[in-house]
């Protein structure tokens, strides 16, 4: 009885989250599955179509270009943003002078504004008169032409990307590794693990559940890039930088297709599950081997 009265008192406690849950998303979300199955614009009644914007979608080769834009972005920016908070987290761990002001310049990125970032860096970075495109003329570099070739806007996008979210992971790798016990590492030194040893044999296996939720958030998170792709180069030249979220807004917004861009989001939410689906069954995994 005791134990019945305790479920039931928790479940009282969270239900005012489950509800905004529900209607902040899972509401919305049956809405727009709903619309995806229609071809509506303004002014326009709902007309059920079925799966024909998927198949519109699908068959789309615009679409297949942003999807793999999309895949090469998000893992250069997850993979080598998570290498770099590794880093960093590892030596601010081991100590750093002024760690304070250091860690403070480090979180300053995440305190700016993603669309005041992008612009900020794209006037830096512009061809003739940008400050960035200044002093790499002077040092007598080669021109960085952002503005017409895919693979250098993709590359700068990953960039600015990776420097306005670094923080989001370090925080979390950082938190993790300053739980760990410096008795480890004083009895591995003790032992004769050099410094490599240490890292590959303590400091990772300890922060697997802490890179896998970083990776996880970061791929989700990442999944849905738009503001650095849509304010750098709006998906040009020709559309060759476009990703998925500026493929969605185009047909949402210019050319006012919402059943087809709700059946671009569900989609988007089906990749993003099944890539969540992997690192929590990881993260599950895991926990049940650490119960045991």
């Amino acid at each position: 009885m005791k134990a019945m009265s305790t479920r039931v008192a928790h479940a009282v406690m969270v239900a005012p989250v489950q509800l905004m849950l529900v209607l902040v998303i899972g509401l919305p979300s049956l809405w727009v599955l709903w619309l995806s199955l229609h071809t509506t614009s303004f002014g326009q009644a709902p007309v059920f179509v079925g799966l024909a914007n998927y198949a519109t979608v699908l068959a789309d080769p615009y679409f297949w270009h942003a999807l793999v834009n999309t895949f090469v972005v998000v893992n250069v920016v997850v993979y080598v943003e998570l290498v770099a908070a590794l880093a960093m987290a590892t030596l601010f761990a081991s100590g750093v002078p002024f760690r304070r002001t250091m860690i403070s310049i480090i979180l300053a990125p995440y305190a700016v504004s993603e669309v005041v970032a992008v612009v900020i860096w794209k006037y830096m970075l512009e061809p003739d008169v940008g400050l960035i495109s200044g002093l790499i003329a002077l040092v007598g570099l080669p021109e960085l032409a952002w503005t017409t070739d895919r693979w250098s806007a993709l590359t700068l996008v990953s960039l600015l990307s990776i420097w306005l979210h670094l923080p989001f992971s370090f925080l979390i790798l950082y938190s993790a590794l300053l739980g760990v016990p410096k008795e480890l590492y004083e009895s591995a030194a003790i032992d004769g693990a050099n410094a490599w040893h240490r890292f590959a044999r303590i400091t990772v296996p300890i922060l697997m559940p802490a890179i896998l939720v970083a990776l996880m958030f970061r791929y989700v998170f990442a999944f849905r890039l738009f503001a650095e792709v849509w304010l750098l180069t709006g998906g040009g030249p020709a559309r060759q930088t476009e990703v998925l979220a500026t493929y969605l807004y185009r047909h949402a917004f210019r050319y006012q297709e919402f059943g087809v861009a709700s059946a671009i989001g569900w989609l988007m939410v089906v990749g993003t599950l099944l890539i969540s689906a992997v690192y929590l069954r990881e993260m599950y995994k895991r926990m049940l081997s650490a119960d045991a």
